[in-house]
C-alpha cells in the first residue's frame, strides 16, 4: 500500500498596521513545537500536487513507499517601517524521518526585498490587518517574463492565521500562462530570529496534500463584497501602495474555470474585454471568502490589484 505523507513547514506572521503614512510591521519568525504541524505545498495549473525531487527525499521513505509532497519551510522576516521597506526569506528545509525529526539542514534560501536600495518587487499593496499582494518579477528573457503574484490573506477571525498563494505566470506576446501554485499555510509563533533556530518538527495543522479539495458549489452563486484596491496603471503612482476601500457589489461567480484547491483554497486567471484577471480565493468558512485579484491590461502591465471580504447571497 502506497501512504501519502506530507513533510511540514515552519512559517512566518506579519502583522501590519497603518502608521504616519507607513507600513508598521511587527515582523516574527516561527519556532517549532513537535506536537504541531504546518505545510508548503506546489501545484500544477490543473491543481494537482507536485511531489518533492527524489533526491531530497529520504530514502527510508521511498523503501516505505511513502510520496513527500511538501516543503518544509521558514519564513523570517524583519521591516523598517520610518523607510517603508521590508524583507523575507523562505528558507526550505530538507525532509527528515525518525531520529532525525529534531535536527534541520537547508536546502535553499529565497530572500525577498520590498522597497529600499534592493527593492525587487514590482508592485506591492497592503492592508492594515496584515494582508497584501505583491507581484514580483523572477526572470526576465526577450521573448517572454515569469512573474510571480504572491497574495497573502489573513484570517479576519484569527489574526495570527494566514496563507499565501502564488499564482506563477508566463508572459509571452502579452498572453498569460499560468505556469504552477504554491501554497503557504502559515500561522504566527514567535519573535524574528533571522532563521538561526531550525528545525526538523512544526507545528499545529496536519499534512493536506492529498486531502479533498474545495467542491465548486462552495463558490458558485452571488456573493457580496466590500473591496480595496490599489491603483497601478499610472507611471506617476508609487509602487508600494496601502489598499483604499473602493465600494460594496455584487458579482456572479459560477465555479467553472477555477483551479480547486485543498484547504477551502482556489485560484483562476480569465480574460475579459482585453484584461487579464488573476485571482485567488479563501472559503474561510461557509457562506464567506477573501479574495485577492491581479488585474492587467491588454498589454501585460498592471492595472491594479484588488481585495475583497466576500458574502454568499441567498439564492
Amino acid at each position: 500500500m502506497v501512504i501519502s505523507l506530507s513533510v511540514l513547514e515552519i512559517p512566518c506572521y506579519i502583522s501590519s498596521r497603518l502608521h504616519k503614512q507607513h507600513i508598521y510591521c511587527t515582523c516574527c519568525f516561527m519556532s517549532y513545537d513537535m506536537e504541531h504541524q504546518k505545510e508548503t505545498l506546489y501545484f500544477s495549473p490543473e491543481g494537482k500536487p507536485f511531489e518533492l525531487p527524489e533526491n531530497v527525499v529520504p530514502e527510508a521513505y521511498r523503501e516505505w513507499e511513502v510520496k513527500v509532497h511538501d516543503w518544509q519551510t521558514q519564513c523570517p522576516t524583519l521591516a523598517e517601517p520610518e523607510d517603508l521597506i521590508a524583507k523575507y526569506k523562505l528558507i526550505k528545509l530538507l525532509p527528515t524521518v525518525g531520529c532525525e525529526a529534531d535536527a534541520a539542514t537547508r536546502h535553499s534560501i529565497d530572500e525577498r526585498h520590498i522597497g529600499g536600495a534592493e527593492n525587487n518587487v514590482s508592485a506591492f499593496a497592503y492592508q492594515s490587518n496584515g494582508s497584501y499582494a505583491a507581484v514580483w518579477c523572477v526572470k526576465t528573457q526577450d521573448t517572454y517574463n515569469l512573474l510571480e503574484l504572491e497574495h497573502c490573506l489573513v484570517h479576519p477571525q484569527d489574526q495570527e492565521s494566514r496563507v499565501r498563494i502564488i499564482q506563477g505566470i508566463r508572459v509571452e506576446n502579452s498572453k498569460f500562462k499560468m505556469q504552477n501554485i504554491k501554497v503557504f499555510i502559515e500561522q504566527w509563533y514567535g519573535p524574528f530570529r533571522n532563521g538561526e533556530s531550525l528545525g526538523g518538527c512544526s507545528i499545529r495543522d496536519t499534512a493536506f496534500a492529498c486531502t479533498e479539495a474545495l467542491n465548486s458549489s462552495e463558490v458558485a452563486g452571488i456573493w457580496q463584497g466590500l473591496s480595496s484596491v490599489a491603483i497601478f496603471h499610472n507611471s506617476q503612482e508609487k509602487n508600494i501602495q496601502e489598499f483604499v476601500q473602493n465600494k460594496t457589489q455584487n458579482l456572479t461567480r459560477d465555479g467553472s474555470n477555477l483551479v480547486l484547491l485543498p484547504r477551502k483554497l482556489w485560484c483562476s486567471m480569465k480574460e475579459d474585454k482585453g484584461e487579464t484577471h488573476c485571482e485567488v480565493g479563501w472559503l474561510f468558512s461557509e457562506g464567506n471568502a477573501i479574495t485577492s485579484k491581479c488585474t492587467f491590461s491588454s498589454n501585460a502591465e498592471l492595472k491594479e490589484i484588488a481585495t475583497s471580504r466576500e458574502t454568499a447571497l441567498p439564492q
